[in-house]
C-alpha cells in the first residue's frame, strides 16, 4: 500500500525500526495486500476512554496510530447507525461528523482501510432514542426491527440509512451482520438477500466501489428462529449453502465474506476475511484485561484468503491481546520479553511492572496482586513518560497504571470470596470485600450491561442468600410471545451490571448491620 508511514513522525520510527516491535523488510509489508483488521464497537455506553462512543478525534488519531505501528493496517467501526432518530440530536450529528474525519485520518495518515459495520434491518424509535444522547443511548431501549417483507418500511428504512450514511461514504467496506442484532420472525434467506442487494444499489448511489461485506454469524434464518421460538441455536449448514448460492446468483460485486461459514463447500472460500471473534476480548463482557495463553496469537494466526479480523469492546484495558492479535496476523513471535518491549513502548521505565501486573490478572494469586497494586499505585503517583504507543494510553499513563490497580485489587477480591465460600469457614468478610472491589472498579469505568465472570463466581454469589442478587440473574420476564421474551431480555440486560453492584452492596450493608445488632 502506498505511503505506508509517510504520516508518522520520525522519533516514532526511529524507536520502532531500533527495536524490532514494528516488523521490518517484508513482515508486515507482504500482508498489506490481506486485512489486518481491529473491530472498534460502540454498543455499549460507559465512561471515557473506556467506551469507544467517548473517543475524541485526538484519541482516535492516537490509537489508529498504535494499531498501525503494531502491524493493523484496517479498522472496523460499528457507528451504531441504528438508533440514530430522526431527526438527528446534536450529538448523533457530531458523531457522524467525527467518524467522517476519523475515516480520512485513517486513509491519509496511516494508509489503513475503513470498514462500517451495520445491522441488516434496524432502525431506532425515534421518540425514545431523541431523549439520550449518542454517547448515552441503550441500543436495546430504542431499537425497532423492520419486516423485510414489508416493502414501504424498507423504502423508509433504506431513504434514511442513505442520510447517515453520506458523510461516512469514503470508508471502504460496509459489512452488514446477518444477526444479534438483525432478523424478523418469520423471515427468508431471499428477503435477507434481496436486503443486501437493496444495500448494495444504496452505496452505489453514495459512492461506487464501497465492498459489501456479508457477516455471516448465526445465520438470518437460524436467528429469525430464535424470535419466533425464543430458544438460540446456530443456522443450520443448508440454509448457508442457500444465502451463498443466492447471493453468488445476485453477485453485488464488489463483495466478500466476514467469516464464511461453509463457504468452501459452496465455492466462495477465496472471498473470506476471517473474523475470529472472542480471541481478543468476548462481548458484552465486564471490562477485565485479558493475559496468558495463545488464544488472540492463535486468532491473528488463523487468517482467511483476504485477510482477518480481531475485535474488542474495552479496547484500553485489552493492550496485551490486540498486541498479541497482531503479532500472530504478521507472523511474528510472541515471548514474554516481547510483552515486555511493547509495554516498555507504552509506559518507558515501567514494562517489567507492567508485565508483572499483567502475569497477575492473568493467573490470580491474591497476595501477590495486593502487593503490585500498591506498587503501581505508587508509580501512578510519579511522573510518567510516554512512549512510542502512547495513543494507545488516550493521554493518561496515570490512568493505565490505575486501572491495573482497580483490576488486581478487583480480582483479588473476586478469589479471596470464591476460596472463602469453598472453604465453608464464613465468607461474609470477603463478600464484602469482594462487594466494594467491584463497586470501585465499576464506578470507574461505568460499564452498565452483562456481567459472567465464570461459574465459580455464579455459584459464590448463588450461596450469599440475597434475593436482590437472584433476582438480577433470574429476572422476571413478562412478555407473552417468544419474540418479546427475547427482546426484554435484551432491554433489562443492558442495566445488569448495575443492578448486580447495587443488589451486592445492600447485601453487603445489611450483613454488617445484623453483626451490629
Amino acid at each position: 500500500m502506498k505511503g505506508m508511514v509517510t504520516m508518522l513522525s520520525l522519533t516514532t520510527l526511529m524507536a520502532f525500526f531500533a527495536t524490532g516491535t514494528m516488523a521490518q523488510g517484508t513482515d508486515v509489508a507482504s500482508n498489506w495486500d490481506k486485512m489486518i483488521g481491529l473491530y472498534v464497537h460502540q454498543h455499549w455506553p460507559y465512561n471515557h476512554p473506556y467506551a469507544a462512543r467517548t473517543w475524541t478525534l485526538e484519541d482516535w488519531r492516537g490509537f489508529l496510530e498504535g494499531i498501525h505501528l503494531l502491524g493493523y493496517n484496517t479498522v472496523k467501526i460499528w457507528p451504531v447507525l441504528e438508533t440514530m432518530p430522526k431527526p438527528l440530536t446534536e450529538s448523533d450529528r457530531a458523531n457522524l461528523e467525527k467518524i467522517g474525519k476519523v475515516i480520512d485520518i485513517a486513509h491519509h495518515d496511516f494508509d489503513m482501510r475503513v470498514v462500517i459495520a451495520l445491522c441488516p434491518n434496524v432502525v431506532a424509535d425515534n421518540a425514545s432514542a431523541s431523549q439520550a444522547t449518542f454517547e448515552d443511548r441503550h441500543f436495546f431501549h430504542c431499537d425497532i426491527r423492520v419486516n423485510p417483507g414489508d416493502a414501504d418500511a424498507m423504502t423508509a428504512m433504506l431513504a434514511w440509512r442513505k442520510e447517515l450514511l453520506r458523510p461516512l461514504a469514503a470508508a471502504d467496506a460496509i459489512a452488514i451482520i446477518d444477526s444479534d442484532p438483525g432478523g424478523y420472525p418469520g423471515s427468508t434467506n431471499q428477503e435477507f438477500v434481496d436486503l443486501l442487494g437493496a444495500h448494495r444499489r444504496l452505496f452505489d448511489s453514495l459512492r461506487p466501489g464501497i465492498q459489501l461485506l456479508y457477516w455471516a454469524h448465526a445465520g438470518w434464518e437460524g436467528y429469525a428462529r430464535f424470535y419466533e421460538t425464543g430458544k438460540f441455536e446456530m443456522g443450520k449448514k443448508s440454509e448457508f449453502l442457500d444465502t451463498y448460492k443466492r447471493l453468488k446468483a445476485l453477485n453485488p460485486e464488489p463483495w466478500a465474506l466476514a467469516n464464511g461459514r461453509y463457504a468452501e463447500e459452496a465455492g466462495v472460500e477465496d472471498r473470506i476475511v476471517a473474523y475470529n471473534y472472542g480471541c481478543i476480548e468476548g462481548e458484552p463482557s465486564f471490562p477485565l484485561t485479558n493475559f496468558g495463553g495463545n488464544q488472540a496469537y492463535d486468532g491473528g494466526a488463523a487468517m482467511g484468503p483476504l485477510g482477518v479480523m480481531g475485535n474488542a469492546q474495552t479496547h484500553c484495558v485489552q493492550l496485551p491481546n490486540i498486541f498479541a492479535f497482531a503479532r500472530g496476523a504478521t507472523g511474528r513471535p510472541l515471548e514474554m520479553d516481547d510483552y515486555r518491549d511493547f509495554a516498555e513502548k507504552l509506559i518507558p521505565g515501567e514494562g517489567e511492572a507492567i508485565l508483572a501486573a499483567w502475569c497477575l490478572i492473568g493467573k490470580p494469586d491474591p497476595g501477590p496482586m495486593h502487593e503490585m497494586a500498591e506498587k503501581l499505585e505508587a508509580k501512578a503517583k510519579q511522573p510518567l513518560q510516554e512512549g512510542p504507543l502512547k495513543g494507545l494510553l488516550f493521554g493518561n499513563p496515570e490512568r493505565f497504571l490505575m486501572d491495573l490497580v482497580y483490576q488486581l485489587r478487583f480480582l483479588a477480591a473476586k478469589t479471596e470470596f470464591c476460596n472463602a465460600v469453598e472453604s465453608d469457614k464464613g465468607f461474609q468478610r470477603a463478600f464484602r470485600a469482594f462487594a466494594q472491589a467491584a463497586e470501585a472498579w465499576q464506578q470507574r469505568h461505568g460499564y452498565e450491561n452483562a456481567w459472567y465472570l465464570g461459574h465459580e463466581l455464579a455459584e459464590a454469589l448463588g450461596k450469599v442468600g440475597s434475593p436482590e442478587i437472584d433476582a438480577v440473574f433470574n429476572p422476571t420476564i413478562l412478555a407473552k410471545t417468544p419474540y418479546g421474551q427475547v427482546r426484554e431480555r435484551y432491554y433489562i440486560t443492558e442495566s445488569q451490571t448495575v443492578r448486580l453492584i447495587e443488589a451486592m452492596m445492600k447485601a453487603a450493608a445489611a450483613d454488617i448491620d445484623r453483626q451490629a445488632e
